[in-house]
């Protein structure tokens, strides 16, 4: 099995090696990564400049741009084989709700299923633990099912694991994106030469976070899988905007 890794926190990321560790028993790893942290990337794709692609002595590759462009390059070029599947992460933190939208872990596995490929984005909720290593074996076991059952169709699985123990998992649950209230107000300073500058305020709080969503399976010491599309068409608002465009005379 061909594996493609990568991430948004940078090739150095703790939660990458683990994620290699964990993986590459499973078949050929290769990593293609973010020479530098690229948290909440999205899916942007660098088309102002071009990109380099360097080897690190541990032999993990790294581009100077996003996720996106890290998978894109791998699959579209790099490679000589197409990857099997793509895998973003480990995540230090969670990818949950609205979280999905700026995500750059996801973002990565994002390009791999456009690309055509089942791709996983895995993050570890955020903790105290560190423990990547009960992330990677969660990660593991998705692409030895990928191995052993694969999809009709590429597929796109977005996956948080709570920051514990492996043994101490309460299992896995299929779950929906939850929601977030609104993010809290930005952060406002001064630089050393006196000009205001300003942070991005931190994530709301969750607002849904009921029974069958992420964040109340990660709060129950779940797994969180939660299959992810790319159609972003409001189908249910179709005709009422049909209607809204019509001339008044014609309603």
């Amino acid at each position: 099995m061909r594996i493609l890794l990568s991430n948004d926190d940078g090739y150095f990321a703790p939660g990458l090696a683990a994620l290699e560790r964990a993986l590459s028993a499973l078949g050929t790893v290769t990593v293609v990564a973010p020479e530098r942290d690229r948290s909440g990337a999205s899916n942007s794709l660098t088309l102002d400049r071009p990109l380099t692609v360097r080897k690190a002595p541990n032999g993990y590759y790294y581009v100077n741009g996003t996720p996106t462009d890290c998978v894109h390059l791998a699959v579209t070029g790099l490679l000589p084989e197409l990857p099997d599947v793509v895998v973003s992460g480990i995540n230090d933190g969670a990818n949950m709700g609205d979280d999905t939208i700026y995500s750059g872990t996801v973002a990565a596995a994002t390009e791999g299923f456009l690309l055509g490929i089942p791709s996983i984005a895995v993050s570890l909720v955020a903790g105290e633990g560190g423990h990547f290593d009960s992330a990677g074996r969660v990660a593991a076991d998705l692409v030895k099912r990928f191995a052993a059952e694969r999809f009709a169709e590429p597929v796109l699985l977005n996956v948080n694991v709570p920051d514990l123990p492996h043994g101490e998992l309460q299992g896995v649950s299929v779950t929906r994106l939850g929601k977030r209230h609104k993010a809290e107000p930005v952060v406002k300073s001064t630089n050393p030469r006196g000009q205001t500058v300003y942070w991005v305020g931190a994530a709301g709080q969750a607002q849904d976070a009921g029974e069958g969503t992420d964040f109340h399976a990660t709060a129950s010491r779940q797994v969180s899988v939660t299959p992810l599309q790319m159609d972003l068409t409001r189908f249910n608002q179709m005709e009422r905007v049909g209607r809204w465009l019509q001339p008044a005379q014609a309603r």
